[in-house]
């Protein structure tokens, strides 16, 4: 028997999100049991819902995505957290997968990489899609459990 997981969609704009969510339903071991639109929602239905997967933009209203994401660590601790942003700087995908996330998106890659970035979180890894952190695309396996080093693994 499959494992449902359930999945909780952050994002503000809401073409965008729809579009995630129809992706994410196509599978069948997923479950979108909810979205939000801002950093405070996130928070509170993060809190309500203890989703196994949260996958959150960081350019959010209210409180920014690598806030919500810190937040969402002491609530909701067993929620693994993939960020699906525009950004790619270096500094910014380095800050989120510090605040807690187990894999960074980057949004023009989605439909190539969301579907691997989350099985990987799902099992644990880190995703980060090809050209952020200098890597090529990458599930990153941790050196050890707080995170001090990251070691990059190309995937087959």
């Amino acid at each position: 028997m499959r494992t449902m997981n359930r999945v909780l969609v952050v994002e503000d704009f809401v073409p965008f999100r729809a579009f995630v969510s129809a992706l994410l339903r196509k599978k069948p071991d997923l479950q979108v049991v909810s979205e939000a639109s801002d950093g405070w929602e996130a928070v509170r239905r993060a809190r309500e819902l203890h989703p196994d997967l949260i996958l959150m933009d960081i350019g959010l209203p209210g409180l920014n995505g690598i806030e919500a994401a810190r937040r969402i660590r002491e609530l909701a601790p067993r929620s693994r957290i993939v960020f699906l942003s525009q950004e790619g700087s270096t500094e910014i995908v380095e800050e989120a997968l510090r605040s807690g996330a187990l894999g960074y998106v980057h949004k023009p890659r989605a439909g190539g990489d969301l579907y691997r970035a989350v099985a990987a979180v799902l099992t644990g890894q880190r995703f980060v899609s090809e050209g952020l952190i200098g890597a090529k695309e990458a599930v990153i396996t941790l050196r050890d459990a707080r995170n001090h080093r990251l070691c990059l693994q190309e995937t087959p």
